[in-house]
């Protein structure tokens, strides 16, 4: 349920612009999660959002961005524990979620930040990673393989 509910929270940050702790309180309970603002005030900090000014010159939440140089690729433990299974063909990674957390996940490869990577596309438990080629894809799935065993 943590998982979800985490996974969950990204994806609301990643769409609205969220800026207090309440709001997402309010936005979960609405989707029928039993919580309370301090339950999201420790996912907020086991995800470690921050808060940052968007273009309507309000402070929103937001997921921090995760440089990466392919040997320390960062995903958290919640997105890591979300994926099923990886695999590549050519120059696309197929990762498969649990149902409902493609999404969530997507974002966080997409917070990777990794030149390789020319984008991502989500279902609901499928995602496509789309690379420049067929060496970044097998580089990246063998990261993310590598990633999930340490859970």
């Amino acid at each position: 349920m943590k998982n979800e509910r985490q996974a969950r929270i990204l994806e609301i940050i990643a769409k609205f612009e969220v800026q207090t702790q309440e709001e997402i309180t309010e936005l979960l309970q609405g989707e029928g999660f039993k919580v309370t603002q301090a339950t999201i005030s420790r996912d907020l900090k086991d995800l470690k959002l921050t808060k940052t000014m968007s273009s309507s010159g309000l402070y929103r939440y937001t997921a921090s961005r995760a440089h990466d140089h392919m040997g320390k690729v960062k995903l958290n433990n919640v997105m890591l524990e979300s994926i099923i299974d990886v695999k590549y063909s050519m120059n696309n990674v197929v990762i498969k979620t649990f149902p409902g957390l493609a999404q969530a996940v997507a974002s966080s490869v997409d917070s990777l930040d990794i030149d390789s990577i020319l984008g991502c596309v989500a279902g609901d438990d499928t995602i496509i990673v789309v690379t420049q080629d067929e060496e970044s894809s097998a580089e990246i799935s063998e990261k993310i393989k590598e990633l999930m065993k340490t859970f």
